[in-house]
């Protein structure tokens, strides 16, 4: 599943193959990874601020409305639109990139391969293609998982988990490391809560259990519900 640690290959790593019998070992090389992300994560996040920029994190599973959520804030900015960016993170392709210039933001498609998640690292050089003057936003879409991205900080100063009305309201239950590295629950597609089986009061409280306190919002970039709540959240960040 992921290309830092090997995971994705059946046998063990070297690393790791003379100490298969050690938890203790496979601790440490999860905290080297993590500290080293960290260290640069935070790095980004001050470079940014000092150019007045705010990065946005978004999480979410494949097909949870990251993309159309951007399409449909862009849309309310009008001409302040060429003040945001975007850095896009999925396996391959540029798609969703190309969403996104469509819609008036600039964009850096980051195509991860194996990797299932974003670090600090790919975005620091993804943001080398990209001019940020007259930036005041960044976005960061991550690759479309619930479990990898959770834990690798990219720079970001808040981030929004979506989890969309088809996926279920079971997800913070499931997947609470998500639900604990996020600053906003965001139920997308309510449109489709009529279709669907999902109930928005259990899926709160399931990440409340996780996260006391987490605000939540109900959205639906197609048909507009919440969306007045979410540019206020955004707007908050920014005074």
């Amino acid at each position: 599943m992921c290309g830092i640690c090997g995971c994705d290959r059946l046998e063990a790593p070297p690393h790791l193959a003379a100490h298969a019998g050690s938890e203790t070992r496979r601790l440490e090389v999860e905290r080297s990874l993590l500290a080293d992300n960290d260290w640069h994560a935070e790095h980004l996040k001050e470079h940014l601020a000092a150019r007045g920029i705010e990065a946005i994190g978004l999480l979410g599973g494949p097909g949870a409305g990251k993309t159309a959520l951007l399409e449909a804030t862009f849309a309310r900015l009008g001409e302040a639109v060429r003040c945001e960016a975007v850095v896009e993170g999925d396996c391959a392709s540029d798609l969703d990139a190309q969403r996104i210039a469509a819609a008036g933001a600039r964009a850096a498609q980051v195509a991860t391969g194996s990797l299932c998640h974003l670090d600090a690292h790919l975005v620091e050089h993804a943001l080398e293609t990209l001019t940020l003057d007259g930036v005041t936003r960044l976005w960061i879409e991550n690759v479309g998982n619930l479990v990898c991205p959770a834990p690798f900080r990219c720079g970001e100063s808040r981030r929004a988990l979506l989890i969309s009305t088809p996926e279920g309201d079971d997800k913070p239950a499931k997947y609470p490391a998500a639900v604990a590295a996020v600053d906003l629950l965001l139920i997308t597609k309510v449109d489709l809560l009529p279709h669907v089986r999902f109930d928005v009061e259990r899926c709160v409280a399931a990440a409340h259990r996780v996260k006391p306190g987490l605000p939540s919002l109900c959205i639906s970039a197609q048909r507009g519900d919440g969306m007045e709540e979410w540019m206020e959240w955004l707007r908050t960040g920014s005074r």
